[in-house]
C-alpha cells in the first residue's frame, strides 16, 4: 500500500469517527438543555450523572445502546438514546450492568426502542450473570405507540418476566426510584431484590393522583399517595429512603461492596502485552467506503497482544493457514484473555490449485475451515471474536456443484451451536447469508459492535439497487435518463438502510465503536462472560460433512 493511499485511508476514517463523536455528543444532551436545567432546578441529576457518580473512579463504562432510536419517532421529537443510558460498568469493583431513564427525554417515558433497550439490557446481565443495578425515573409508556410497546413478547412486560427469572437464577438486582415509577413500571423496583427511594422526588404507584381523582374520586397528592415515606413506613414497598440522590446511590456502592464471590467460567487469562503493531495504525487499513482490498492479518496484529516468547511479534496463531484463504482463523491473547478469531479476509488470494477467489466472500473451504475452527475452539472453551467483512457466500455452478449449500449450512450450524461466549465486531461489510455465518445479531453473540465503516443488508448497495430497478421497469419502457434518476433514487434510499448508523438505532449492533476501541471492547466483554459457568454442552446435532 503506497503512503498515499495510507494517508487517504486515515483520512477517512478519521473523519467518519469525528462524525460519530458529533452525534455522540448530541445524543449525549438527551431532551436538551432546557430539560437538563429543569432537572437540576428539582435537586436532581441527569442519567449521565448518575451514572458517573455511581462507577468506580478511572475505571472503564462500556455504554450499550446510545444510539438507539437515532433518527427515529421524529413526529414525537425524537428519542435520543431511547431514553434510557445504560451499560456495563464497575461498582465497588463489581462488573454490572446499569441502566438509567432519561427523565429529559419524554420524562422518561417508554418508546418502543425503548422496551428493545431495555430488554438487550437485562439478556446481557443473564447471559453473562452480572448483578443489575435500575436507576428509575419514568412516567411509564409512552401512550401515542403503546400498541408497540404494551402487549407482545419482547415488549413492556417481558421486563417484569425477566426480573423474576433473573432473582431465580441468582442474579442481584437493586433499584434506585429517583423520580416517577408509574403503573406497570412499577413492579420493576418490587421485583428487584432491593429497592432504595428519594425522598420528594421518587414515588411508585399504579395510578397516579390525576387518575386516581379520576377513577374514584379520591383528593391526594402523589407524596402521600406513594413517596418514600410511604413506601418505608406504611406499605413496606421500599426497602430505604434518603434525603439526597448522592445518599441513594452511595448506598448501592455499599451494597455492592458486600456481594460474595461467585463461580467463575475460568477462561485462560496472562499478563497482558501491548499490541506488537501500533493500534493507531488501524485506521490505515480500510479504504475510503471499503472499495479496496487489504489484508485482516493487519487489524488482527494490532488488537491482539504481542508474542511472550518471540519479542515483535503477535500472539496470533493462525490455523490452517494455507487452505480456505477467505477466512483468517486462529488463537491469540486480546488483553491477556485466550480467545479464538474468526476473520473475513478481504485480499483477492490464490490457492494451490492456481484459483482466484475474491476477498470477503466464503466458499466451500473457507467456510469448512471456520466450522472446524469453532468445534475446536467450544473443545478447547476459548470464547470466539469474529471480525466481519463479508459480501456472501460464493454462488455461480462451480460453487453449488461443490456443495457450497451443505459447507455453508455447516457453518451456520457450528456459529448456533456454539456454547462459548461469541464477540462480533463488524468491521466493513455484513451483506446476506455471511452475516448469520459469521455470527449476526441472530446467532446471539454475546455483545456486537460495529465499526463506522460497517455496512448491513441482504446485498450490496448496487447490486440491490440495480435488481430493485429491474423489478420497478418490468414491462415498462423509460428513457436512459430515467433510468438513472430512479437508480440513484433507489440508491440513496438503500445505502441509508445499511449505514451503520441505521442499525445501530434498531439495536442490530450493540454500539458503534472507534476502531481504537476495538481491543478494550473485546476484554471488556470477555471479562463480562467469564461470570457465567458453562451450563450447556456442546452439541451440533445433525450435518451433512
Amino acid at each position: 500500500m503506497t503512503n498515499k493511499a495510507i494517508d487517504s485511508n486515515a483520512e477517512w476514517m478519521r473523519n467518519e469517527c469525528e462524525e460519530m463523536q458529533r452525534i455522540i455528543t448530541q445524543i449525549h444532551f438527551g431532551g436538551g438543555t432546557k430539560a437538563i436545567n429543569k432537572q437540576h432546578e428539582k435537586n436532581k441529576l441527569t442519567a449521565r450523572e448518575r451514572i458517573a457518580y455511581l462507577i468506580d473512579k478511572d475505571s472503564s463504562f462500556i455504554e450499550i445502546g446510545s444510539f438507539a432510536g437515532f433518527n427515529m419517532y421524529e413526529e414525537y421529537g425524537g428519542c435520543p438514546a431511547g431514553g434510557t443510558v445504560a451499560g456495563v460498568g464497575y461498582i465497588s469493583g463489581k462488573q454490572c450492568v446499569i441502566v438509567a431513564n432519561d427523565q429529559t427525554v419524554k420524562a422518561g417515558a417508554w418508546f418502543p426502542i425503548t422496551g428493545k433497550k431495555n430488554l438487550r439490557m437485562q439478556e446481557i446481565a443473564m447471559e453473562n450473570k452480572l448483578p443489575v443495578i435500575y436507576l428509575v425515573d419514568s412516567a411509564g409508556v409512552f401512550l401515542p405507540l403503546q400498541d408497540e410497546i404494551f402487549p407482545d413478547k419482547e415488549h413492556f412486560g417481558r421486563i417484569f418476566r425477566n426480573n423474576a427469572q433473573m432473582s431465580a437464577m441468582g442474579i442481584t438486582q437493586i433499584a434506585a426510584v429517583m423520580g416517577a415509577c408509574v403503573a406497570g413500571g412499577a413492579y420493576l423496583p418490587i421485583m428487584s431484590d432491593e429497592t432504595l427511594m428519594v425522598q420528594g422526588n421518587g414515588s411508585i404507584f399504579l395510578a397516579g393522583a390525576y387518575l386516581v381523582k379520576a377513577a374514584i374520586g379520591e383528593d391526594i397528592d402523589n407524596e402521600t399517595l406513594g413517596g418514600a415515606v410511604t413506601h418505608t413506613e406504611i406499605s413496606g414497598i421500599a426497602d430505604y429512603k434518603f434525603a439526597t440522590e448522592q445518599e441513594c446511590l452511595d448506598h448501592i456502592k455499599k451494597i455492592m461492596s458486600k456481594l460474595g464471590p461467585q463461580t467463575m467460567a475460568g477462561f485462560n487469562r496472562i499478563k497482558p502485552l501491548a499490541p506488537a503493531k501500533d493500534p493507531a495504525h488501524l485506521y490505515n487499513i480500510i479504504s475510503p467506503a471499503n472499495t479496496k482490498p487489504y489484508d485482516v492479518v493487519e487489524i488482527i496484529e494490532r488488537i491482539a497482544d504481542a508474542s511472550s516468547t518471540q519479542p515483535g511479534s503477535s500472539s496470533f496463531d493462525e490455523f490452517k493457514k494455507d487452505y480456505g484463504k477467505t477466512i483468517v482463523c486462529g488463537y491469540a491473547r486480546i488483553d491477556g484473555w485466550a480467545i479464538g478469531i474468526v476473520a473475513n479476509q478481504r485480499l483477492i488470494v490464490k490457492t494451490k490449485k492456481g484459483e482466484m477467489q475474491m476477498g470477503g466472500v466464503i466458499y466451500n473451504d473457507s467456510a469448512d475451515k471456520a466450522a472446524r475452527f469453532i468445534l475446536n475452539c467450544n473443545q478447547k472453551k476459548i470464547p470466539i471474536i469474529f471480525l466481519q467483512d463479508v459480501t456472501g457466500f460464493m454462488v455461480g455452478s462451480r460453487s453449488e456443484h461443490h456443495g457450497i449449500i451443505k459447507d455453508g449450512a455447516k457453518l451456520v450450524n457450528a456459529v448456533a451451536n456454539s456454547v462459548v461466549p461469541k464477540i462480533t465486531i463488524i468491521t466493513g461489510n455484513s451483506y446476506g447469508a455471511g452475516n448469520y455465518a459469521m455470527c449476526g445479531k441472530a446467532y446471539d453473540p454475546r455483545f456486537i459492535y460495529a465499526w463506522p465503516s460497517a455496512k448491513i443488508a441482504v446485498m450490496g448497495g448496487d447490486q440491490a439497487a440495480k435488481t430493485l430497478l429491474q423489478i420497478q421497469l418490468a414491462g415498462r419502457e423509460v428513457s436512459n435518463e430515467e433510468q438513472n434518476k430512479l437508480l440513484n433514487e433507489i440508491k440513496e434510499r438503500y445505502q441509508q438502510q445499511t449505514s451503520p448508523y441505521y442499525a445501530a438505532a434498531r439495536l442490530w449492533v450493540d454500539e458503534i465503536i472507534d476502531p481504537l476501541q476495538t481491543r478494550k471492547v473485546i476484554s471488556e466483554a470477555v471479562k463480562a462472560a467469564d461470570h457465567q459457568p458453562f451450563i450447556k454442552d456442546f452439541k451440533t446435532g445433525v450435518f451433512q460433512v
